[in-house]
């Protein structure tokens, strides 16, 4: 994947952004960032006057007096060193906290055909993996080159002072020091976005096989995707490698030069002293030993700092694409009616998922308020599409969708969906007590309320004989319950939340023969006094409905009773209906 290597800047400075709000912050580093670089500085001072002074006169108690200085000042060094470590990863902490919630509240308001083609574990990635990195930036990074670049500043300010002689010899060796970090940064930039692709690939990959854990092990897979899973590993083993080979060059390279320094300053700056040159002295050489490591050692370390800078870059970059992006539904309703009586209109819709196939055209439905309308037909018919239309999941492409006569766009999605229930046949479950997946904090629902309402519904008796009755965990997606202990859940969640319509989509497609009878009743409570729409495959469970509606490929071919439809000569519904009773009569 080819990667720009020149800095975005523009990038650098959107991350700056969320640094405003922390000014504070900001000017005690800048300040700590300083006053490292001056008592770090002062210190080898000392020790050049220790040298001179003291330990070649063989002066002894000022060489305690000098020796006392210098490790006052080196106390006063680790503590802005501590007060800078401290600041810089904070700040990182609290600018990584307001993008997470900023990319999170984002991507909780995404359109479903976002989801529909994005991957579940990609987004893990952005808003766990990739923002540690981002905090990094900070922590590790930013603010650590700044420190590293006003100390090396401030050394070569020191060194052109007392001797410039000696200092050409060290501005001889930079110049390669310099060309090998730069050569460096360009290399660990491509290396670190490689990275970033395979973490992404590898996050995704488990995800999925951890999801789908049931079915690789009924088709016997674990082998195949063992074997995916050390193909993808080696990928992202290779790229991280590749980091490693090219600090496995750079470092040594850093190394030998600080060495070669070293002998040219000892072999010119000995001659010099030797040939009596008062401008230079023993501690002077010591001085510029000790200040070419100052020097050397923050420009391999700025290295290996713009390596996180970059890391994070790339993650910022794949984080703020995800911020840049529109797909979410336009929420510009404000519409706010007392009463939703419930009447539902369908008027001359066309809708596609794709530019490919398209589902609706010119389609219309009415529903009278407290209608009772159940919605059948083959898969692919368009059945789930009505639902995930009325919901707002996705937007039209013609039409309108009227709600008591009002476009469901003039309406808040919140005031949209909060007077809608959907209990589908795929029921989610958090990892959470039972109360709290059926209110879903929802703190205006009380627990009286929740048990007044498993009541009349049949299913407190169900909820009680559990541990903890309702503050039972159910634990991930549900797993300690059955799919028939799931749908009742799913049914009290819609019961409580009071909706004017209700939706049912192959909500008694998996219920077990214990929990059927239970599931019917709970059925027939719910539905009383609102609008239903029950999507169903088991004509057995709709044959008391206001209305039947026969889809086939986006239109509606048969509308009508259940008595009604059965008279219809070689109808659709009459075909469908007499093929499933033969089917269950060969079953029992």
């Amino acid at each position: 994947m080819s990667v720009n290597k020149k800095f975005n800047f523009k990038l650098f400075t959107r991350l700056l952004n969320y640094v405003k709000p922390y000014k504070v912050n900001f000017i005690f580093l800048t300040v700590a960032a300083i006053l490292i670089s001056v008592f770090s500085i002062l210190n080898q001072y000392l020790l050049k006057i220790a040298v001179d002074t003291y330990i070649t006169p063989k002066d002894y108690e000022g060489l305690i007096l000098v020796i006392s200085l210098m490790f006052g000042v080196l106390i006063f060094q680790v503590t802005f060193q501590f007060l800078f470590v401290f600041l810089a990863n904070i700040l990182g902490q609290k600018v990584v906290y307001d993008i997470r919630i900023k990319l999170f509240s984002r991507i909780i308001k995404f359109k479903m055909s976002y989801y529909d083609k994005s991957s579940v574990g990609r987004l893990v990635t952005r808003a766990v993996n990739d923002m540690e990195t981002i905090a990094s930036i900070f922590s590790q990074g930013l603010f650590m080159i700044v420190a590293d670049l006003i100390l090396m500043f401030s050394v070569l300010a020191v060194m052109i002072f007392l001797s410039l002689k000696l200092s050409l010899i060290i501005f001889a060796i930079l110049p390669f020091i310099l060309i090998a970090t730069r050569l460096f940064q360009r290399a660990m930039k491509v290396a670190f976005n490689d990275v970033r692709n395979e973490v992404a690939n590898l996050n995704s990959f488990v995800q999925e096989r951890i999801s789908g854990i049931k079915e690789i092990q009924i088709f016997n897979r674990e082998k195949i995707e063992n074997e995916k899973f050390i193909k993808i590993n080696e990928k992202h083993k290779n790229a991280w490698l590749k980091t490693v080979w090219y600090n496995s060059i750079f470092f040594p390279i850093a190394e030998i030069s600080t060495s070669i320094t070293i002998g040219l300053l000892v072999w010119y700056g000995g001659g010099l002293v030797g040939l009596g040159q008062s401008s230079i002295t023993l501690g002077t050489i010591f001085l510029f030993i000790q200040l070419s490591q100052m020097l050397y050692r923050p420009l391999r370390q700025i290295a290996d700092k713009f390596n996180t800078l970059q890391m994070g870059m790339v993650a910022a970059n794949r984080v703020f694409k995800i911020l840049d992006n529109s797909e979410f539904i336009k929420d510009e309703g404000k519409l706010k009616p007392d009463i939703i009586d419930g009447n539902v209109s369908f008027k001359k819709i066309e809708f596609s998922y794709d530019s490919k196939n398209q589902v609706f055209k010119d389609f219309n439905l009415n529903i009278k308020a407290g209608e009772k309308v159940a919605i059948v037909g083959s898969t692919g018919s368009g059945k789930t599409t009505i639902v995930n239309l009325l919901l707002r999941f996705y937007e039209l492409d013609k039409g309108e969708i009227l709600i008591d006569g009002k476009n469901i766009k003039e309406m808040s999605i919140g005031l949209l969906r909060s007077n809608i229930s959907l209990v589908s046949q795929n029921i989610f479950l958090f990892a959470d007590s039972i109360y709290n997946n059926i209110v879903l904090y929802n703190k205006k629902i009380s627990i009286n309320k929740v048990v007044e309402a498993a009541k009349k519904i049949g299913i407190h008796n169900f909820i009680t004989k559990l541990p903890n009755s309702y503050n039972y965990n159910v634990k991930e997606r549900g797993i300690m319950l059955s799919e028939g202990q799931k749908q009742l859940i799913s049914f009290l969640r819609a019961y409580v939340n009071e909706p004017s319509i209700l939706i049912l989509d192959e909500a008694t497609s998996s219920i077990d023969s214990k929990t059927e009878k239970l599931i019917q009743y709970a059925t027939s409570k719910i539905i009383e006094n609102k609008t239903s729409i029950i999507i169903a495959h088991r004509l057995s469970t709709i044959l008391n409905s206001d209305k039947i509606i026969l889809l086939d490929k986006g239109k509606i071919k048969e509308i009508g009773t259940h008595d009604e439809l059965l008279k219809i000569d070689n109808g659709y519904y009459k075909k469908l209906f007499e093929l499933q009773f033969q089917k269950e009569e060969l079953v029992t």
